[in-house]
């Protein structure tokens, strides 16, 4: 295991330069370590980068749902023992002597989904008078069509209507009072929310993000008459117009604060230190600012995979690819285009919008975890219920009962009997009763039984990576795919047929690429102001870049960054439009010379997502919506090593019984014997310590210069 370990270690360079708000330890009596983890449904993945000698140990620990933070720390300890045991490791380390720790949560996402009673349950909004229904308003538009049903219910209210107040006072579009704000309804707002026990609340007026001024009075009343309450405003969450988006989204970390709080304090006291925490939109920022915006840690674990991947393929010279992260409970996919994976602003978490920055991604339920059942016709059916960590698939031997996507493959011997090399052993004879009683059920065998089951997954994922794709105008045939995650490399060449995709690329270690992502990740802070406007004054323009620029280069001191980097864009459209395109804009002085060459950017980005543009049509009027500002401060990201070439042909470690199109034996390869060049023809397995990869008849697998294992078709 400690050679697996030290194997993956020699694919990536020393970490050479970290945020400077971190201290660095520089000399070998001061031993320092960073540390990213990553806590998944199933298990918490643990990376450690030794930043004296470059050295990578990876690690995994079972997930603990009932408290996140107790997986997080018995991950912690757990790769701090296998460094300490690893031979040249330096000086003992221990918790004292970690220079810094970046963890991606699920917390955050996992209450939205679950409608946990801490959040939503005490939750309360204030909006402006007469607009105490904009919640139940809220959008025309049907997420899933109308196919499935004869009518449509609008999803249920995140805020009840009895838990909604309303303030008199009243903005216009541009800022200016219309009515002054109202301090006595204020007041009594207050003090209901108080005698009622509501100790999470929103405020979202009308038109606050063209002047915050009654919202921040509003807050200023809260915290006098109920301090015992957390407040999110929106002029804070998501300054910009769309009430019934902004308002959602505002209710939303106003209902995820409470918990994330007492999260981030518990392991602050456990660690006794600060530590960073993974955003959705592709940066990180430490747990201490996180606090005051928990929506952006929604999608954080994923967010890190997409970027971890997109290094490690950048690398191996394929600057665009598809990312798919299979784990226990979901897959997640998402797409990079010349390094960079595509950002938006129209996600959702379950059935709440949230509109902010985060990077694209689709989720489906289709990982080891998802559960095979058999629907009311008599079909069978995969997903999107997962039998988690706990009690997991049957092969687990933790009480469960349901057959699960890991059961089929330990039955057709396509994974070893045995998870995390060895750590935790499977029962196969479990997993074999489990498919066989299933496949009595539907009159099949129980190997067209398991077989089938593989099947729907793989076209599970194969409909997330479509979503990510073809909906997006992009042929999927153009992108190999960069399987990772415990189960993503498991169903690799049936994505392959089933897609036409031109390749896999299997990463060293692909269980741990999340949390590797971790520790490559710039802090990164998104700020938005909305500016409706057909003929933006330049001048307007500058003025609002500059105070946007500004609030990130407040953000960025705090997190003790000297050097900064502002990334500006715009959201344009034509007039009349009910969307927008967002376009990157140039830094630098705002002039007309500035505004045209924006407006160019949006034609031809309009014409290359919808097929079409106005550029040379007076009748069709571009508009302005909303600026944007990204504040980065930027890290010196892990260099990925080149690994030695392959001795000789590679040797297989053992043969197994193996079903692909019918059983057979079949070479087992132990991923940390293979080197540059070396090549693996199917029928075969190759196993390491984090995840499988089943190389099906037809298809070779060749590791390239970076370790990476190159998986295409031969037919």
């Amino acid at each position: 295991m400690t050679r697996i370990r030290r194997f993956f270690g020699r694919f990536f360079g020393r970490v050479r330069r970290f945020p400077p708000s971190v201290p660095l330890c520089r000399h070998w009596n001061m031993p320092s370590v960073r540390i990213g983890v990553d806590t998944g449904g199933t298990f918490t993945d643990v990376v450690l980068v030794d930043e004296h000698t470059g050295k990578i140990v990876t690690t995994k620990t079972p997930s603990t749902p009932a408290n996140p933070a107790d997986g997080f720390m018995a991950g912690v300890h757990k790769v701090l023992e296998l460094h300490a045991g690893d031979p040249g490791a330096g000086p003992e380390i221990g918790l004292d002597t970690i220079s810094g720790i970046v963890h991606g949560t699920t917390v955050a996402t996992n209450q939205l989904l679950e409608d946990r009673a801490a959040g939503t349950d005490h939750l309360g909004f204030v909006t402006t008078e007469g607009f105490e229904f904009l919640l139940e308003i809220a959008r025309q538009s049907v997420p899933d069509g109308y196919g499935n049903s004869y009518f449509w219910v609008k999803p249920p209210r995140i805020v009840p209507v009895h838990r909604v107040k309303t303030v008199g006072g009243r903005l216009d579009h541009l800022g200016r009072e219309v009515r002054p704000f109202d301090e006595d309804e204020a007041v009594a707002a207050a003090r209901w929310f108080k005698e009622h026990g509501v100790t999470a609340i929103g405020v979202c007026f009308l038109h606050s993000y063209a002047d915050p001024a009654h919202e921040l009075r509003m807050r200023e009343v809260l915290e006098r008459e109920h301090p015992e309450a957390v407040v999110s405003l929106s002029s804070e969450v998501l300054r910009e117009y769309r009430e019934y988006e902004r308002s959602v989204t505002t209710l939303v970390d106003a209902a995820v604060k409470p918990v994330m709080r007492r999260y981030i304090q518990n392991l602050s006291d456990r660690l006794g230190r600060q530590f960073s925490i993974m955003k959705s939109n592709g940066g990180v920022l430490s747990a201490a600012e996180v606090v005051h915006q928990p929506i952006t840690t929604v999608l954080s674990g994923p967010a890190a995979g997409a970027l971890g991947a997109a290094l490690i393929a950048g690398t191996a010279g394929r600057p665009s690819v598809i990312t798919l992260d299979g784990g226990g409970t979901s897959t997640d996919v998402a797409v990079v285009v010349e390094g960079e994976p595509s950002l938006t602003t129209e996600g959702s978490i379950g059935r709440y919008p949230c509109k902010i920055p985060m990077i694209d991604i689709v989720t489906v339920g289709a990982g080891g975890g998802s559960i095979a059942w058999i629907s009311p016709e008599g079909t069978l059916k995969v997903g999107p219920k997962s039998a988690g960590a706990d009690p997991g698939p049957i092969c687990y031997g933790r009480g469960g009962t349901e057959v699960t996507v890991t059961d089929a493959h330990v039955f057709l011997g396509r994974v070893p009997p045995h998870l995390l090399g060895g750590e935790i052993p499977l029962d196969v004879a479990a997993a074999r009763a489990g498919i066989e009683a299933l496949a009595g059920k539907l009159g099949l065998t129980p190997e067209r039984c398991a077989t089938g089951i593989l099947e729907i997954s793989a076209f599970n994922q194969s409909n997330a990576i479509r979503q990510i794709t073809v909906k997006r105008g992009l042929d999927v045939r153009d992108f190999p795919m960069v399987a990772f995650g415990g189960s993503g490399p498991l169903l690799a060449c049936r994505l392959i047929d089933i897609l036409g995709l031109p390749a896999a690329v299997v990463p060293p270690n692909p269980g741990n690429v999340s949390a590797f992502g971790l520790l490559t990740v710039d802090v990164k802070n998104d700020y938005v102001r909305t500016h409706v406007s057909r003929a933006p004054a330049p001048d307007a323009l500058a003025a609002i870049y500059a105070e946007l620029e500004a609030q990130a280069a407040d953000a960025l001191d705090r997190e003790g960054f000297t050097d900064h980097v502002y990334a500006r864009s715009a959201d344009l459209r034509y007039y009349g439009q009910a969307y927008e395109v967002r376009v990157p804009v140039p830094g630098g002085a705002v002039d007309d010379a500035w505004c045209a060459a924006v407006v160019e950017r949006f034609h031809t980005e309009h014409e290359k997502l919808y097929g079409y543009g106005y550029r040379d049509d007076p009748r069709h009027a571009v508009e302005w919506v909303n600026l944007r500002v990204s504040g980065i401060g930027p890290i010196t990201r892990p260099a990925v090593a080149r690994v030695p070439e392959q001795v000789g042909e590679a040797s297989p470690v053992a043969t197994r019984e193996v079903f692909y199109e019918q059983w057979g034996r079949t070479v087992i390869y132990r991923r940390a014997d293979l080197g540059a060049g070396a090549v693996v023809r199917g029928p075969a397995v190759v196993e390491e310590y984090g995840s499988t990869l089943p190389v099906h008849p037809g298809f070779t697998a060749t590791v390239d210069d970076h370790g990476n294992l190159v998986l295409v078709s031969d037919r």
